[in-house]
């Protein structure tokens, strides 16, 4: 599913796109301030930009009839706009496409942190949180840049491989985009942080990593005998990368 290279000239898009310089900190709001651990606190564009890219998924808070909603759904980023997609139906697209408040939060978990007493244990983590309103993508060629940068954010290389989506598959599918503009990044790294007392407890203590890794690919049934996966799959990963 290439990219239409002509979707800058529709109107709105490129102005669309051009929300926030991407070489320049995001300006924190009271919002978006920390107000705990404020030394945790990441603005740099580049940063947010890189959580944002490596999570697999986000959840996405909003208020429908009164009624608060946490959903976790997949998401692709596009320079300074977030795009969301789900069915045309889609009940939390239809509630936000009027241009509704919502909040979209991502979390990568790096490593356990095992202290030497309850109160201090923790996690090693990245997260972002993006507040805003969203507005509904109608134009046909914005709506497919979206769904490519969302397939080659999952699997890079993979749009390649596919079949583009039919007009009636872009009509079936709706897309939110919300601008990067009132976002934070928070990170914790490091040891567990004990009081000085407890060090000389007999406990160990220390950081456990984790990492996402993936399995032995496993074929569809349909998958032509002897046709092997491609090296996009067989050495997939979520290495960080850097934003942009």
């Amino acid at each position: 599913m290439p990219p239409d290279r002509g979707c800058h000239r529709q109107g709105g898009y490129a102005e669309h796109l051009a929300v926030g310089n991407l070489t320049e900190p995001i300006r924190p709001t009271p919002r978006t301030t920390l107000e705990r651990h404020r030394e945790r606190a990441r603005y740099e564009r580049a940063t947010v930009n890189a959580i944002l890219d490596e999570a697999l998924i986000c959840h996405v808070g909003f208020v429908a009839d009164g009624q608060p909603f946490v959903l976790p759904t997949t998401h692709s980023r596009i320079e300074a706009q977030l795009y969301l997609h789900g069915a045309a139906g889609n009940h939390m697209l239809g509630s936000l496409a009027n241009g509704a408040p919502l909040c979209v939060t991502v979390t990568l978990i790096d490593a356990l942190v095992l202290a030497r007493s309850y109160f201090r244990h923790s996690m090693n983590y990245r997260s972002v949180v993006v507040l805003g309103a969203g507005r509904q993508v109608t134009d046909a060629a914005e709506k497919q840049r979206a769904l490519h940068a969302l397939i080659e954010r999952v699997h890079p290389g993979r749009s390649a491989l596919l079949r583009a989506p039919t007009p009636q598959e872009l009509e079936l599918t709706k897309v939110l985009a919300l601008p990067i503009e009132e976002a934070s990044a928070k990170i914790r790294t490091g040891p567990p942080i004990d009081l000085e007392a407890d060090y000389a407890r007999a406990c160990w203590a220390g950081v456990l990593p984790l990492e996402l890794v993936a399995g032995t690919p496993l074929p569809d049934a349909r998958v032509p005998p002897g046709l092997a996966p491609p090296p996009s799959v067989s050495s997939w990963s979520r290495k960080p990368r850097t934003g942009g």
